[in-house]
């Protein structure tokens, strides 16, 4: 099933991407939740946290490298918030692995 994301890493749906490499792509939200808000998704189509496999384990460490070097670039020195949502009951819209980097303002506690 195509859903955005691939057809974002198609480029068949424009976006403000920030990096690529060969395992994940990081590119700010269309919808963001914060000044500094971008997405850090793997090429490889992976439904959710929830259903990892073990040869996953490279590309989501990859990504979350990917999340650090990034908010780094973007100048969150202060902090940020990584958020990965699993599921429906987790919030999840799109059905295929992402995580949300949301920096630039403090963050509360509980997120909702």
């Amino acid at each position: 099933m195509a859903t955005i994301f691939s057809k974002i890493i198609a480029r068949e749906i424009p976006a403000e991407i920030l990096f690529e490499d060969e395992v994940c792509l990081a590119f700010r939200d269309i919808n963001p939740q914060a000044p500094i808000h971008f997405l850090v998704i793997p090429k490889k189509e992976i439904v959710s946290l929830a259903e990892l496999s073990g040869e996953d384990e490279q590309i989501v460490g990859r990504c979350l490298m990917v999340a650090s070097l990034v908010a780094a670039e973007q100048g969150l020195t202060g902090g940020y918030r990584l958020v990965a949502n699993a599921g429906q009951d987790g919030g999840q819209e799109v059905p295929h692995l992402h995580f949300h980097v949301l920096g630039g303002r403090q963050m509360s506690w509980p997120p909702g």
